[in-house]
């Protein structure tokens, strides 16, 4: 089953059982495909599973920050919905490679440059990494492992 049509049968699931917060979380990342297809594709042309995972990394990251934002404006019950929704989210991504995994990553990648430079490691870091690592780690790796 694509994340698409999981993502779809997840919305099904929630209204059947009433449960109006993950309902209306699953609605807006349905949304957010939707768009996304509509923007950047040809018309009848469908987003791939890749691409709806990048997508909702990046709804998570967005998730993140929001919540981040609240806090420092002394908004925890906001910042704890922002979670609540970031952890739903979650739920369709791949599961985050561990601070260990990546270190492993940014060592061989960097291992195979001559003279790598923070941004070209960075790059290949995330892309041998995909959205299996938050970007904001990998470039805190990469800078103590080059600096």
């Amino acid at each position: 089953m694509s994340l698409k049509n999981r993502l779809e049968q997840d919305i099904k699931t929630a209204m059947l059982a009433r449960d109006k917060d993950r309902t209306t979380i699953l609605k807006g990342l349905k949304t957010a495909v939707q768009y996304a297809e509509v923007a950047g594709r040809p018309s009848g042309q469908a987003m791939s599973d890749d691409d709806v995972t990048q997508l909702l990394a990046k709804e998570a990251k967005k998730r993140q920050d929001s919540a981040d934002l609240y806090r420092q404006g002394g908004s925890p019950v906001r910042a704890e919905a922002e979670e609540r929704e970031k952890v739903i989210i979650m739920t369709y991504l791949p599961t985050q490679l561990s601070e260990a995994d990546v270190q492993v990553i940014v060592l061989e990648v960097i291992a195979g440059m001559v003279n790598p430079q923070i941004g070209q490691v960075i790059g290949a870091v995330k892309a041998k990494a995909g959205v299996g690592a938050d970007g904001a780690m990998i470039a805190r790796l990469v800078k103590a492992v080059i600096n």
